[in-house]
C-alpha cells in the first residue's frame, strides 16, 4: 500500500504508536488547511458566511450518504450522535408504547440515556449483547406492539465483534410498528456498510466522523429512511428552515424526512474539516472496501503477535469471534485492563481500555513495524506482571 504517514504529518504519525484508531484517528493534514479557510470565510464573508457553510455541510452528507449507499438527502447532520438520538427518541409514540428495547452492549450514548429513562419509569429492556451470535434473534423476541423503540449497534464498541442477522430484527420491528436505530458508529469507513444489502432500509443509521473517518469532532449523523414523517419533540429551528419565512401560527412545521431532524445554530468550522477529508480519501482511493483490507491484515497482524506472547489465557486472551466479524479493532480481555493501558501510555504505545477489555486500534497510516514494537512493550509489560 501506499505510505500514507506523510499526509499526517502534524499528527506525527510516523513517529508515535498510536494503537488508537478505532477511537480517534489523526487527521490528514488538509484537515487544518480547511479549518483555516472556514475562520478566513468567516472574516471575509460575515453573516453570509453561512451560503459557503452550507456548501461544506452538503459535501458531508454526500460523504456520510457515500458510506451507507443511500441517498444525501437522508443524512440529518448533527454535532454528535447524542443529539441526534434523542430527537430520534422524542419522534416515537412514548406516551402509548412506553418500552424501549436495546442491550447491555451499547456505547454510553444509549447506555446512559436509557438507564436515565429507566429512572424515570420507562420500561427498559436490555437484552444481553452476548453471545454476539444470537443477540439479533433475541432482540426480534423482545420487541412487542408495546415498544415504541428498538436500539442497537452494528458493531460492538467494546470487542469489535459485528453484530449478525439485523435484517431480522429490522422486519420484525417493522412488522410490528417499533422504530429501529442502529448505531453504525464502529461500522462505518472500516468495514463496508449498504443500507440496502444490510436489509435496514427502514430503520434509523447514526453514527459519526471521530473515529475510522478521520473527521474529528462535530461531525455526526442520522441516516433517515425515506418517507419518514417523525416529528421529533426536541427540535431545532433549522427544521422548518425551508418554510421560516412563509411561517405562519397554527402547527409547528417542520421540513420533509432528514429535515425533520435538524438542529440549530453550530460551529460550521467541523464541514469544513470533513469534507476536505472526503475528498482526501477518494483522491486516494480509500473506499471502505480498500480500508476493511487494510484493517483486516493489520488486525490480523496484531491478533498473530498477542498470540506469540503464550501469555496464561487466565492473564489475558483474544476475544474469540470469527475471523470475518472482527471489525475495526482487537479486543483483548486481561484483569486489569485499564491499568495496562495506563502503563504503555507511560511507555510510549497508545491504546485503551473499556472494563477488562484492552482495546488495540491499528490505523491505515501506521506501518508493519509499528505494530510489532506495540505488541513488543504489551508483551514486556504482562510478563513483568505474570514475574517472567
Amino acid at each position: 500500500m501506499t505510505d500514507l504517514a506523510p499526509h499526517y504529518s502534524r499528527f506525527r504519525v510516523g513517529e508515535r504508536l498510536l494503537l488508537t484508531g478505532h477511537s480517534h484517528q489523526a487527521w490528514p493534514d488538509v484537515g487544518f488547511e480547511a479549518q483555516q479557510r472556514a475562520w478566513l470565510d468567516a472574516a471575509e464573508y460575515v453573516d453570509l458566511k453561512w451560503e459557503k457553510a452550507a456548501e461544506q455541510a452538503w459535501r458531508v452528507r454526500t460523504g456520510f450518504a457515500a458510506l451507507l449507499g443511500v441517498g444525501a438527502e437522508q443524512i440529518a447532520p448533527g454535532q454528535n450522535t447524542h443529539e441526534l438520538v434523542t430527537r430520534w427518541l422524542s419522534a416515537l409514540p412514548i406516551r402509548t408504547r412506553p418500552r424501549l428495547v436495546t442491550t447491555d452492549g451499547e456505547f454510553h450514548t444509549i447506555r446512559r440515556q436509557m438507564d436515565r429513562f429507566a429512572e424515570e419509569g420507562l420500561e427498559v429492556v436490555k437484552v444481553a449483547a452476548a453471545p454476539c451470535e444470537t443477540l439479533a434473534e433475541r432482540l426480534e423476541r423482545a420487541v412487542d406492539d408495546r415498544t415504541a423503540g428498538a436500539l442497537v449497534s452494528s458493531v460492538l464498541y467494546e470487542t469489535a465483534e459485528i453484530v449478525p442477522g439485523l435484517d431480522r430484527l429490522a422486519h420484525a420491528c417493522e412488522r410490528v410498528g417499533v422504530g429501529l436505530l442502529v448505531d453504525a458508529y464502529h461500522h462505518l469507513n472500516v468495514v463496508p456498510f449498504d443500507v440496502a444489502a444490510a436489509g435496514l432500509e427502514t430503520a434509523f443509521i447514526t453514527g459519526g466522523g471521530y473515529k475510522y473517518c478521520q473527521l474529528g469532532e462535530g461531525n455526526c449523523l442520522l441516516r433517515v429512511p425515506a418517507g419518514t414523517r417523525l416529528r421529533p419533540v426536541i427540535t431545532g429551528w433549522f427544521a422548518e428552515f425551508e418554510t421560516l419565512e412563509r411561517r405562519v401560527d397554527g402547527g409547528v412545521e417542520y421540513g420533509p424526512g432528514a429535515a425533520a431532524f435538524a438542529g440549530a445554530t453550530y460551529d460550521p468550522t467541523s464541514h469544513y474539516r470533513a469534507a476536505a477529508v472526503f475528498a482526501f480519501h477518494a483522491e486516494h482511493r480509500l473506499t471502505p472496501t480498500r480500508l476493511r483490507e487494510i484493517s483486516r491484515r493489520q488486525v490480523g497482524r496484531l491478533k498473530a503477535a498477542v498470540e506469540r506472547l503464550d501469555l496464561n489465557p487466565a492473564v489475558a486472551r483474544v476475544e474469540p469471534m470469527p475471523e470475518d466479524r472482527r471489525a475495526g479493532f482487537l479486543a483483548v480481555r486481561m484483569r486489569g485492563a485499564t491499568r495496562v493501558a495506563q502503563a504503555l501510555r507511560d511507555r510510549g504505545v497508545f491504546v485503551d481500555a473499556r472494563g477488562d477489555v484492552l482495546r488495540l486500534g491499528p490505523a491505515p497510516y501506521l506501518r508493519d513495524d509499528q505494530l510489532d514494537s506495540a505488541i513488543a512493550v504489551l508483551g514486556e509489560q504482562l510478563n513483568a506482571a505474570q514475574g517472567r
